[in-house]
């Protein structure tokens, strides 16, 4: 916990005041042992309370949850677990709670929290969860900038499908009710806009716009998808992380990939370690053996072709076929990761028809150039590809995909201008912190979860 001094002009030594919430109280008959957290850290802080203090049956009983302005001297501790506590001299109740409050001195279950995610932060497990994904932000734009990578805020609302799916969330000022109608369809030429507009699913295309002026770029921000679907990887908003980068080709794209997840690892470890601790020992036993492994180990990388060949041959069932045109399924990723090469993996070179139109077309015809990163546990964290630069390969790419040329104009314009080979990829953000706390619900690493029937808080 944060602690300041407080001057006391009748004391040589300074008293400390600090501020947080009470975890927990013990009363005895003339002394109280209040746990007090900030949120700054996993430990509390314990606040010895004495009868002979001024005050002292008001703040012997406040309840769990109230927030206090403690005064006193810290002392070394004689109790087990602790160095300190604070004995107080002064303390003031900024906001009671009382015994309604929800979080009480048991094991919640994750459901039951999701169920009052206001409140949720003050509970020990998402307390590390949400300090985990803070630390990790800042070194996502610490890694971006020590290789002079310009940072690029790539718009919300957008007129374009990047994956082509079809799952968007529409943004309309029409009525609901009777929107204007032309020939049996909404005349989206009356929105607000001028032409029908939802929330992105990927930065990606503008990055590119970037990429070819600034070389090294990366977006780093919401993205979301109206996909109905209740699994514990999929939410409707999520944020994605995705650098590209000019001048670029297939193994370029590896290689900042690899060194991008170790970094974040790495950080984790080093700058984490009491929060990881507790993930340790509470929610996935071995995660940091786990992560120091990752953060040491060679990179394999893997063809499709070899990697639905060693499938084939697996001595081994799989609940979903395998065949060559297939993607690859999470037990078909793990099963590479965790029984063929022992470690991360680099999947190469899928078919076309089962990748987006934007990735460039190997000299084959049949595959492009683009690549999974696969780790042990989990399968796909990461996937990218070098980007289709050749102006009519891509214009026919988009017409097989049933995508008009004509809506992606500006897109194809860098293909016009100053075209050149450019590659990159995208991390989403909460699959990150889910692999590095070992949670695993994905509505349990982003604070407000935002999932079908599912937008309260």
């Amino acid at each position: 916990m944060r602690v300041a001094g407080v001057l006391q002009a009748c004391r040589p030594m300074p008293a400390l005041w600090v501020c947080g919430w009470v975890r927990t109280v013990r009363r005895g008959k003339d002394i109280t042992f209040v746990a007090l957290n900030d949120g700054s850290c996993l430990e509390n802080l314990q606040v010895v309370l004495d009868s002979r203090m001024e005050g002292y049956a008001a703040a012997a009983h406040c309840g769990t949850g109230a927030a206090l302005h403690v005064e006193g001297e810290l002392v070394a501790s004689p109790a087990a677990g602790q160095s300190w506590e604070l004995h107080a001299r002064r303390v003031r109740i900024l906001g009671d709670a009382d015994g309604d409050y929800p979080l009480q001195k048991k094991r919640h279950s994750f459901e039951y929290l999701r169920s009052i995610a206001h409140l949720r932060p003050r509970a020990n497990t998402f307390g590390a969860v949400f300090r985990m994904r803070s630390a990790l932000s800042f070194a996502v734009h610490s890694f971006f900038r020590e290789r002079g990578f310009l940072y690029v805020h790539t718009p919300i609302i957008t007129a374009n499908d990047c994956e082509g799916a079809g799952e968007m969330f529409r943004v309309s000022t029409l009525p609901a009710e009777q929107p204007p109608m032309v020939d049996e369809s909404i005349d989206w030429r009356q929105d607000f806009f001028g032409e029908k507009t939802g929330l992105t699913v990927s930065g990606q295309l503008q990055g590119e716009l970037f990429a070819t002026a600034f070389s090294d770029i990366y977006t780093f921000g919401p993205t979301f998808r109206a996909e109905n679907s209740n699994t514990s990887r999929h939410a409707a908003e999520f944020w994605m992380i995705e650098p590209e980068m000019a001048f670029a080709d297939l193994a370029d794209d590896c290689v900042l990939a690899e060194d991008f997840l170790r970094y974040l690892v790495r950080f984790a470890l080093d700058s984490c370690s009491g929060d990881l601790e507790f993930f340790d020992q509470r929610i996935e036993p071995g995660l940091i053996d786990k992560l120091e492994k990752l953060a040491t180990a060679d990179f394999s990388v893997m063809t499709y072709d070899e990697a639905v060949r060693r499938l084939e041959r697996a001595p081994v069932g799989f609940e979903y076929p395998v065949a060559w045109g297939a993607d690859l399924q999470s037990e078909h990723e793990r099963y590479l990761t965790e029984q063929v090469v022992g470690g991360p993996l680099f999947v190469t070179d899928y078919p076309a028809d089962i990748k987006a139109f934007y990735m460039r077309l190997n000299d084959d015809g049949r595959t492009v150039a683009a690549m999974d990163l696969l780790v042990p546990r989990v399968g796909e964290i990461i996937g990218g590809s070098q980007r289709e630069e050749r102006l009519v390969v891509l214009q026919e790419k988009m017409r097989k995909a049933g995508i008009d040329p004509a809506r992606l104009d500006w897109y194809l314009d860098i293909r016009r201008w100053g075209s050149c080979p450019h590659a990159g990829f995208g991390l989403g953000f909460e699959r990150l912190l889910m692999y590095v706390t070992g949670m695993e619900n994905i509505r349990d690493v982003i604070p407000f979860p935002r999932t079908p029937g599912n937008a309260r808080f």
